[in-house]
């Protein structure tokens, strides 16, 4: 390696190991902005709350890397051509593309590495936050309650407590649990002065024992509306009182209803290989179980129509109009429902069939953004670079504000296509290639501006190429005598 080629290196990585540091700490101030509500005053010692940010932090290196590159490229090549070293460069006969060569090898290398942190490390990271976040539910059941508040998280139960204290959150005072239930159901609410959360068996039950309370209870089901108006109250006192209650739906909603141990996100790029394979088999099980019925029943009765040989033409069995009042409603009403539960059948489907390729593009787009941000390093540094060239300014000011603007970009096409596809409206493969393949030619063509020494950001240039325009529409200024 020549001395150029280790000075040019040196002075990229200056700004690109800050750069990296704060943006780094900007996104899990983010994280710490959005979860820490839901962690702080719950038992958790500082340490399990620092080793959970964290372990989400981890996936966000993904994201900083390539923004890293772009505004260190813009940087270091502002600051070569802002003090003139650039210029002594091409003097010597050195054109641009060989002073970029070092970083671009040098960029290559962090996107390969890139590459190998997103397919082996934040795989494995995604797994502890999410198993860390199953402990903390299982064995700290009050994470996810708020004192004085009511809620709904315990499935069919409405509940609120007073206070919650204890290291684990475990003690209760003022407990309030309601049965959510129909108006034609069993009512119960159940009142208690204290309780307690005690370890379950079963990690999928929450074990709530109750102290010096009463369980309020209205007895209607099956029952006309006459005599549940006559049905008394009944209350029970009780001094202890064990309920085991269904936390399954609250542990699958923590870890974003994903199983624990079996998650396309805690798998390699080959690993989600297989697991496409077996969501497309599952998918057209599932397919086949929607169209099943439907299909069903239009050969049953092409069957029918089949089976049915007459040369008579098959004449309709009445004609509406001429029914009684009473009859004729009770035909119109007898298809108002056949059509509805017809409407309601294809809803239904529509949601199942619209879930299945949500999930099935989710996987998609997750396995070839492993590989396509590590082509999104390089794309951002040959924009960088590029740009750093033309501008000739260094420092911490419009190179900041370009780089903030060419994420933006990339960002808001990232989401964009994203949506697009679980929608079903996009190929998942062209989704997550479709940021990278805007941007692309847009740095080839700043290359080549580059290269020729293009004045694309100097603004006396449009301010001449205006200037006809302008005179024409301005009116000339007199002058004044001066007495």
């Amino acid at each position: 390696m020549k001395k150029l080629d280790r000075y040019i290196i040196k002075t990229f990585f200056g700004p690109f190991l800050f750069i990296f540091s704060v943006l780094f700490f900007i996104f899990i101030v983010n994280i710490i902005w959005t979860q820490m509500s839901q962690l702080t005053g719950k038992g958790l010692t500082y340490w399990e709350i620092s080793k959970f940010l964290f372990y989400l932090g981890i996936n966000v290196v993904s994201m900083v890397l390539p923004l890293t590159i772009l505004l260190s490229s813009i940087m270091t090549f502002g600051d070569f051509g802002e003090r003139y070293e650039l210029a002594a460069m091409k003097a010597a006969g050195i054109s641009l593309v060989r002073v970029m060569l070092p970083l671009f090898v040098t960029v290559s290398f962090l996107a390969g590495i890139l590459f190998l942190f997103s397919n082996n490390v934040i795989p494995d990271f995604q797994r502890k936050a999410k198993n860390m976040m199953f402990n903390i539910i299982s064995s700290k059941p009050a994470i996810n309650f708020t004192p004085g508040v009511f809620i709904d998280q315990i499935s069919g139960y409405s509940v609120k407590f007073d206070k919650i204290s204890g290291v684990n959150g475990e003690k209760l005072e003022g407990v309030f649990l309601h049965k959510n239930a129909s108006p034609y159901d069993d009512q119960q609410t159940i009142i208690a002065t204290t309780g307690k959360f005690a370890p379950a068996v079963d990690k999928n039950y929450l074990k709530l024992i109750l102290y010096k309370g009463y369980v309020f209870t209205d007895n209607i089901t099956n029952k006309p509306y006459e005599e549940r108006k006559k049905q008394p109250n009944q209350s029970i006192k009780f001094d202890s009182l064990v309920n085991h209650f269904d936390i399954s739906e609250l542990i699958n909603n923590a870890i974003e209803k994903e199983k624990i141990t079996d998650d396309y996100r805690f798998q390699t790029y080959t690993e989600v290989n297989e697991t496409l394979v077996k969501n497309r088999k599952g998918n057209v099980a599932t397919m086949n179980s929607i169209a099943s019925p439907i299909i069903s029943q239009t050969n049953n009765y092409v069957e029918y129509i089949d089976k049915t040989k007459t040369k008579d033409k098959i004449k309709e069995p009445y004609k509406i109009d001429t029914l009684k009042k009473d009859k004729k409603l009770e035909v119109l009403w007898n298809a108002y429902n056949k059509i509805d539960a017809l409407k309601a059948s294809v809803d239904s489907s529509e949601n199942a069939i619209n879930d299945t390729v949500k999930l099935h593009n989710k996987i998609v787009m997750y396995q070839q953004r492993i590989v396509s941000y590590s082509f999104t390093c390089i794309i951002f540094f040959l924009i960088g670079a590029s740009l750093g060239s033309i501008i000739r300014k260094g420092g911490m000011g419009l190179p900041v504000v370009i780089s903030i603007i060419i994420f933006i970009i990339f960002y808001v096409l990232n989401l964009t296509v994203e949506n697009l596809s679980w929608k079903g409206d996009m190929d998942p493969y062209l989704a997550a290639w479709i940021p990278n393949m805007v941007l692309f030619p847009f740095s080839l063509w700043l290359t080549y501006k580059a290269l020729t020494d293009s004045q694309l950001f100097d603004i006396e240039k449009y301010k001449a190429l205006f200037k006809p325009i302008i005179d024409k529409f301005a009116k000339p200024k007199e002058h004044q005598r001066y007495q």
